[in-house]
C-alpha cells in the first residue's frame, strides 16, 4: 500500500481501509480529497480488494473546509477581489480543483462503507454521503450547514442528499442547517446502522467484510448498474454549486456567517 501524508491505508483480507488522520476535526482541502481518491484508485486496481472502509481519527468524521484558517481566509480575500473586478473565472480555481478530486471518489468502482463516529459537517457530510453505506452512533451529527454560513451547498450534495433521504428532508437540512443526530440519520436513511460509538469502525469493517464475501465480478457489475451516471450527475451539480459558491463568497453575509460561526453566535445577516 502507498504511504500518504494525511491518511492511513491498509488492506485487511479483501477489505481496504482509509483512515483520515487530521484530528480532531479532520478538515479537508484539495490535498486530502486527492489522497482519498488516489487510495480508492489503488483499491480499484487491487484485485484482492472487494470493498473499503472510510474512517477518521479524532472526535469528528470530517468538519468540512476550515473557513477560519488564516491561509484560506487570505485566499478567499484574493478570490473575492477578483470576482469584484468582474473576473470570476480566476476565482474558481481552488474549489474547482477540489470538486474535480471529489468526483473521482464517486467514480470509484468498489463499495465503500463510511464509519461516521462524530460530526459530518458541510463538505464532510458530502464526503460521508459519497460512500455506499454509513455506520454511525448516537453521538454523531450530520449537518449541511452551508446556509448558516451564507453559502450554497457543495460537494455534489444537491444531487446526492435528496437521492438518499428524499427531496423534502434534504431541503429541511439545507434550509435550516440543523444538526441531525445519529438516531435521526438512521430513520431518514442517511445512515444504515446505529451502534455504540466505540464500535462504529468495527461494525463498518463487519459490513464491508460481508460485502467482500460476495462474488467480486458480481459486485462490480451490480454496483456499476446501481450507480450508473451518478458521478456525471455529481460533476454537473458541482459546476452549478461552484458558480453559486463563488458568487456568495463575495458577499457581506458570507463574511458574517463565518465570523458568527467562529464566535459561536447567531449571525446577523443583512441580505447583501
Amino acid at each position: 500500500m502507498t504511504t500518504y501524508k494525511d491518511i492511513g491505508v491498509e488492506k485487511i483480507g479483501h477489505v481496504g481501509t482509509i483512515e483520515i488522520r487530521r484530528p480532531p476535526l479532520n478538515f479537508f482541502d484539495i490535498s486530502l480529497i486527492n489522497q482519498i481518491a488516489d487510495a480508492l484508485d489503488e483499491f480499484d486496481r487491487d484485485i484482492e480488494i472487494r470493498a473499503s472502509v472510510l474512517s477518521a481519527q479524532g472526535k469528528a468524521f470530517c468538519a468540512g473546509a476550515n473557513f477560519q484558517d488564516p491561509a484560506r481566509q487570505a485566499q478567499e480575500a484574493r478570490e473575492a477581489e477578483k470576482t469584484a473586478k468582474g473576473d470570476p473565472a480566476d476565482s474558481l480555481g481552488p474549489i474547482n480543483h477540489l470538486y474535480i478530486q471529489a468526483v473521482r471518489i464517486f467514480r470509484a468502482k468498489k463499495p465503500i462503507v463510511a464509519a461516521v463516529q462524530g460530526a459530518a459537517i458541510g463538505g464532510g457530510l458530502g464526503l460521508a454521503v459519497s460512500a455506499d453505506f454509513r455506520v454511525t452512533c448516537p453521538e454523531a451529527r450530520f449537518s449541511a450547514n452551508f446556509t448558516k454560513l451564507g453559502f450554497h451547498p457543495g460537494f455534489g450534495l444537491t444531487v446526492t442528499l435528496p437521492e438518499l433521504i428524499g427531496k423534502n428532508n434534504a431541503e429541511l437540512m439545507f434550509y435550516t442547517s440543523r444538526r441531525v443526530t445519529g438516531e435521526e440519520a438512521v430513520k431518514w436513511g442517511l445512515a444504515n446502522e446505529l451502534v455504540p460509538q466505540d464500535q462504529v469502525k468495527s461494525a463498518a469493517m463487519k459490513l464491508a467484510g460481508e460485502i467482500a464475501e460476495c462474488s467480486p465480478l458480481g459486485l462490480l457489475s451490480t454496483r456499476a448498474t446501481m450507480r450508473a451516471g451518478l458521478a456525471d450527475r455529481v460533476m454537473a451539480a458541482t459546476n452549478h454549486e461552484l458558480a453559486e459558491q463563488t458568487r456568495l463568497r463575495a458577499t457581506e453575509d458570507f463574511k458574517e456567517g463565518v465570523k458568527a460561526t467562529e464566535e459561536r453566535r447567531v449571525a446577523n445577516f443583512k441580505g447583501r
